[in-house]
């Protein structure tokens, strides 16, 4: 059997399961929730060993150490996991919720419900982690999955789906509900994004490249998901303080992930001030600044910025600053460099922050927080299966609602229509 064949095999099997698991009732799909929390701390060593090879094959191939972070597993990454599983399990089942009921004066009544969206597809790079957080809200909004994750993470990824989805399975859960496509080929990923008769929806989650290649060659409907070229603006009224902490905390407390703040931009009349007490912690906590050219004269060691690093999505510790001469210049910059996932302003000045909240064009827009707060599980929504930056169906971190779409039911007493 060739890869296409295998592939179109597992979307039939999807499909199949798809359809059984719509009309699942809600304990059995909070059971296998459950049953796949469990399995996942019963099989601690089991994926821990798998990680570890593909770490080990990750130093050897040079990844960097954002790269290694967000590959790396270990015990406590493994409870965080499941305890997000329990969370979905504990969350209201959003399929049959009645969201409209309304009569018409021909004495029909029309409401409109919740249903599953069918077959998911998400295609990712190396974050073991999304192998169960897709998977747990793919099931609970009662949708079939099919996971197609990075090569770097082949061995972890393919422990992970094992484990849950026996666990599924033993739970009472349509065989098939959640399958990992295994296929290295890159041929695997090209033939996924044509598979319009099983697959619904396609969700990628990575890079720009992989984000840029799924958007542009796919045939199956496709929910764009972020890269996060994110930035925080100081004003010129900001608490620099604030500030301050803030802007390590959006820089450096996961830096490989796409609400990480990859630009910093500054007011002309706070930049000094603020970039004296900011360079010595961001050299200490390793961050590589690229700076205009006000910012190479408070901070000597700060590499010039190039106009293709304003584009970059670094995942690293790496970080841009210019220093702007208004709000309007801070505006257009995230207008022109900004990949509408999150930006921050810090101010204190009302006017200021209600204006950057109304233009900037972006899923989610802070004043005086960190950008590293968009993601499902902050929002409330028990967890996330990504960040859509797109604005269409869904935008912003997608939970169990943003996983189902509509249906109209139709009560009538015989009425035709004239």
């Amino acid at each position: 059997m060739d890869i296409k064949e295998k592939i179109i095999e597992k979307g039939k099997f999807a499909k199949i399961a798809a359809r059984n698991l719509g009309n699942c009732r809600t304990d059995i799909k909070n059971k296998a929730l459950i049953n796949m929390a469990e399995a996942l701390l019963k099989n601690t060593d089991i994926i821990l060993e798998a990680n570890e090879k593909d770490m080990e094959a990750g130093r050897a191939k040079g990844l960097s150490k954002a790269m290694l972070d967000r590959l790396m597993l270990n015990q406590k990454r493994i409870l965080d996991m499941a305890e997000g599983v329990r969370q979905i399990a504990s969350l209201e089942d959003p399929i049959g919720e009645v969201t409209k009921m309304w009569k018409r004066p021909n004495g029909i009544q029309i409401g409109e419900i919740r249903v599953p969206l069918g077959v998911i597809a998400i295609i990712y790079e190396a974050r073991p982690n999304v192998t169960v957080d897709a998977a747990a809200l793919c099931i609970k909004a009662g949708n079939a999955v099919m996971l197609r994750g990075g090569s770097e993470a082949l061995n972890s990824n393919k422990a992970l789906a094992d484990v849950i989805s026996k666990a599924a399975i033993e739970a009472g859960l349509p065989e098939n509900s959640i399958q990992y496509i295994d296929i290295v080929d890159r041929e695997a990923v090209n033939i996924m994004l044509k598979l319009n008769d099983y697959i619904d929806v396609l969700i990628p989650r990575g890079g720009a490249g992989l984000i840029k290649n799924v958007v542009q060659n796919a045939t199956v409907p496709v929910i764009e998901t972020g890269v996060g070229n994110c930035h925080v603006y100081v004003d010129a009224d900001a608490d620099l303080k604030m500030a301050e902490e803030i802007i390590i905390n959006a820089k450096t407390q996961r830096p490989a992930v796409c609400n990480a703040m990859e630009t910093l931009l500054i007011h002309k009349d706070c930049y000094k001030e603020l970039l004296k007490s900011l360079a010595p912690r961001l050299k200490e906590l390793g961050v590589e600044i690229r700076g205009c050219e006000r910012t190479i004269a408070v901070i000597p060691e700060a590499l010039k910025a190039l106009e293709e690093d304003f584009y970059k999505e670094f995942l690293d510790l790496i970080l841009a600053v210019k220093v702007v001469d208004s709000l309007d210049e801070a505006l257009e910059h995230i207008y022109k460099y900004g990949t509408k996932h999150s930006e921050a302003i810090i101010t204190n000045n009302y006017f200021n922050s209600q204006r950057f909240l109304k233009e900037v064009d972006a899923a989610a827009v802070y004043v005086n927080a960190s950008t590293r707060f968009t993601d499902g599980f902050e929002f409330g929504f028990g967890g996330e299966i990504g960040i859509s930056t797109q604005k269409l169906h869904a935008r912003g971190p997608m939970g169990l609602k943003q996983l189902t779409t509509n249906k109209y039911i139709i009560y009538g007493e015989g009425q035709i229509r004239k």
